[in-house]
């Protein structure tokens, strides 16, 4: 099996699924990047710059276990999530299918209009490049009181 490697940076937009207050349709596009880190003796540094290529389509429907108005929410206003989606590689049909490991974690950040929070997706299958593709992919993200996201991956996806 060969193991392909991603690190990519999406925008986008979460918004409501009908009236629900559980249920979330997530999408986020990522342009082709390069990401470098350097440690250096007085700590590290990090550039993502553009580069030259295409970008991802991210597409999930995200429920809150409980969603944010139940007891499943913490004091601290804390709340787990289950997610499923595909993310889309070019225009060509490159796309990854995935679903939650345990549950994906939401809870405040310190900068005060902020949430944090973090999963990790198993792959479930894939088209194209990604055809039987298997793999984790993890995901720390931010989302505003508008509904903005900023989600950072990382992926190791092993395929045929």
């Amino acid at each position: 099996m060969k193991q392909i490697i991603y690190a990519m940076q999406f925008n986008g937009q979460v918004t409501p699924v009908g009236t629900s207050p559980n249920v979330m349709k997530a999408t986020t596009t990522g342009a082709s990047c390069t990401w470098t880190t350097v440690v250096e003796h007085t700590g590290f540094h990090s550039t993502l710059e553009p580069a030259a290529g295409g970008e991802a389509k991210f597409e999930s429907e995200v429920t809150f276990l409980g969603g944010f108005e139940s007891s499943e929410v913490t004091s601290e206003g804390e709340s787990g999530f289950k997610e499923t989606g595909t993310i889309t590689f070019g225009v060509d049909g490159h796309r990854l299918r995935f679903s939650t490991i345990g549950q994906g974690y939401l809870g405040p950040s310190p900068e005060p209009n902020l949430k944090q929070g973090a999963v990790m997706w198993q792959v479930d299958g894939g088209e194209g490049q990604f055809d039987g593709a298997r793999g984790v992919i993890t995901s720390n993200f931010t989302v505003n009181e508008a509904g903005e996201v900023n989600d950072h991956h990382m992926g190791v996806i092993f395929v045929r």
